[in-house]
């Protein structure tokens, strides 16, 4: 393999700033990829489909990558087969990656040993989840990863989609370099189906930072020269082949760490295997993977700002362990927590716990590469967001007041529900900037609907955006919950906003099996989705409990048919469904008072509207476009508005 050359500009004004962009985790990963690889081979699973269905569309679009290569893509019969495949792509020389999930990466594990085993360099992409236990759950755990962590693959935890699609980068170089093949990790659902504003790398950047696949992947295998390999061995071959491994092994963290400086001198965007938030004088350390991190940030300044010297640290890399690095930073603290979205009570700790002991072991007794270590600090044991369960700040604020109260406490505790070790959550902070929060049933298509929201506001306010929906392994006509927030700066917690500012209400059932208005600020905004033909509808509509508390928050009152509208607009009655939920963003941008500027500059609003429809929908076709198009125009103008304060005192309707 050839060496890259070392590359390297100042941080301030880097080369490749990355294009400005709104995008989830799972389409970030697609949009990489399809840059930096010449083919993929996966088999569709919860929550990773995204990345395979969008890999694959790129493919039968014509996509080709960073160097101008069409690209491949084979689906086979399983996720077993389909990291074979990748095997046999990449002896053939090929950059080659896949996506995964769950059980399927689980079972990808005996072909996993072997890649690894043939030192063949890939990237495989995987959405984090829990694997069935007493019953099936298709959402964000770490139990996936940590099953496959002994196979001999690198493994880097992403927090977010901007790190999802730079690590994916990242990691190819030094898989490369190194011949050791990698994960790159975010959470399922959390990471991979949030859409945030971020900055891809430029197709200029991948260029220069991997170079050419024929300059850097060994071609070993070409049908003019086959090539058997993993044969059987005996004894001595085979603990000599083994043994042999550990000397390129040794190299992959340097590599890794070149790796990351050199992405920094190229776009400004840093990264280490261990990323640290204000530990240098803390007393307690928290310990996270992935998206808990960035709540656990937040977390950590409301507890600073009571007089508790804590800090946050995030490993970037889970392999090769940091362990060197991370016990140097977590030796001066008195007490250490490790939070995991996984449970292994038959084992001495949980996983990550017992090598965050091994490293302070490692430290305290002077091993080569350890800086030394005074006194070892306590380390307590957290399980926090099993199955997806929402990890709250206000339950990460309990944990840091639980380890720098009581550093000699209960070493083992729980987040999020009531058990023996359960820690009692703080109250919720008030979340940053503009937030909506819908209430609708799967199938209505409001999921997509929220998107175009955040696409349309994106394309018009340049503001930080984060917009994700929330529901069961249920979805088509069960009840289903979305947010965005539209923030003056960067949303870091990953948590459900408590408060919101627009609450929309896709269908008035909603009433029964929840409380919409749970939250709403006054002067806020009410949006029901209903068979109203003016105000005094719309007001009879509302149950009773609601009118009275719509008043006295002083909310507005929005009101419309969407459903009459999605029928006489579709293109085809079976797409009638689909299209009414895009009535919500005719209605906000009427009547929410972010948008008030906006509505006063028509010439601006509405190119933008037709921009985010027309790539929200273009691969439907043109009818599809417009009909979306009109439904959003006539939202718009044909909503019915009140105020409730006035409605309730007077009975008169205000337009």
């Amino acid at each position: 393999m050839r060496p890259h050359a070392v590359l390297a500009g100042p941080a301030d004004s880097p080369r490749f700033p990355g294009l400005r962009a709104l995008d989830d985790g799972a389409g970030a990963v697609v949009r990489v990829e399809t840059l930096a690889s010449q083919g993929a081979c996966a088999y569709p699973i919860t929550p990773s489909t995204p990345m395979g269905v969008g890999f694959e569309a790129q493919v039968a679009a014509g996509a080709r990558n960073a160097w101008g290569e069409a690209l491949a893509f084979l689906e086979p019969e399983s996720e077993h087969s389909s990291a074979s495949a990748c095997e046999g792509f990449a002896l053939g020389g090929g950059r080659v990656s896949n996506f995964t999930s769950g059980q399927g990466l689980v079972l990808m594990k005996e072909v996993l040993y072997v890649v690894a085993g043939k030192r063949l360099p890939m990237v495989f992409h995987v959405a984090a989840r829990a694997l069935t236990w007493h019953a099936l759950n298709i959402h964000a755990g770490h139990d996936d990863i940590f099953a496959v962590a002994d196979c001999g693959w690198g493994i880097l935890f992403a927090r977010s989609p901007q790190e999802a699609a730079d690590l994916a980068l990242v990691a190819r170089a030094a898989a490369e370099e190194t011949g050791t093949p990698f994960f790159v990790a975010q959470d399922g659902f959390i990471t991979s189906h949030t859409l945030e504003t971020l900055r891809l790398p430029e197709p200029e950047l991948v260029r220069e930072f991997l170079g050419r696949a024929e300059d850097r992947m060994p071609t070993l295998v070409t049908p003019a020269r086959p090539l058997q390999s993993g044969t059987v061995q005996n004894q001595d071959a085979y603990m000599r082949g083994r043994i042999a491994h550990r000397a390129p092994a040794r190299r992959v963290a340097s590599a890794l760490r070149d790796a990351m400086d050199r992405y920094a001198g190229l776009t400004g965007r840093r990264y280490t295997p261990v990323t640290a938030y204000r530990t240098d004088d803390a007393r307690a350390i928290l310990v996270t993977l992935g998206s808990t991190a960035r709540t656990a940030e937040v977390a950590c300044d409301r507890a600073r700002a009571r007089g508790l010297p804590v800090g946050v640290v995030h490993l970037t890399a889970l392999r090769p362990f940091p362990g060197a690095e991370l016990a140097s930073i977590l030796w001066r603290a008195q007490v250490v927590g490790v939070v995991e979205r996984l449970d292994a009570p038959l084992g001495q700790s949980n996983p990550l716990a017992v090598e965050v002991k091994a490293a302070l072991a490692d430290g305290a007794t002077l091993r080569d590469g350890y800086a030394g270590a005074g006194a070892l600090p306590i380390v307590h044991e957290g399980v926090a967001g099993l199955g997806g369960r929402e990890v709250t700040v206000g339950d990460l604020e309990a944990a840091f007041e639980h380890l720098a109260r009581d550093p000699h406490g209960h070493r083992s505790f729980v987040l999020g529900v009531r058990s023996e070790e359960s820690l009692e959550a703080w109250p919720e902070p008030e979340p940053e900037g503009f937030v909506l929060r819908g209430h609708s049933v799967g199938g209505l298509g409001s999921v997509t609907t929220n998107k175009l929201l955040a696409s349309i506001l994106w394309r018009l306010l340049g503001s930080d955006l984060r917009a994700w929906p929330y529901y069961g392994s249920e979805k088509r006509g069960m009840p289903t919950t979305y947010f965005l927030i539209v923030a003056p700066a960067p949303v870091r917690s990953q948590c459900e906003p408590r408060a919101c500012d627009f609450v929309a209400v896709h269908t008035p059932l909603a009433f029964e099996w929840s409380d919409p208005l749970a939250g709403l600020r006054p002067g806020g905004c009410l949006y029901v989705q209903a068979p109203v033909a003016g105000p005094d509808a719309l007001w009879a509509l509302l149950p009773a409990h609601v009118r009275a508390e719509a008043a006295r928050r002083r909310l507005r009152v929005a009101g419309l048919d969407a459903e009459r509208l999605a029928r006489e607009i579709a293109p085809r009655p079976e797409l009638a469904q689909r299209v009414q939920g895009v009535a919500l963003a005719g209605v906000f941008l009427r009547t929410a008072p972010l948008c008030e500027a906006l509505r006063a500059r028509p010439d601006t609003l509405w190119p933008a509207v037709e921009s985010a429809v027309a790539a929200q929908f273009e691969k439907r076709g043109g009818a599809v476009v417009e009909a979306n198009l009109r439904v959003v125009r006539r939202a718009f103008d044909e909503v019915i508005v009140l105020h409730a304060e006035t409605r309730a005192a007077t009975g008169a309707e205000m337009s």
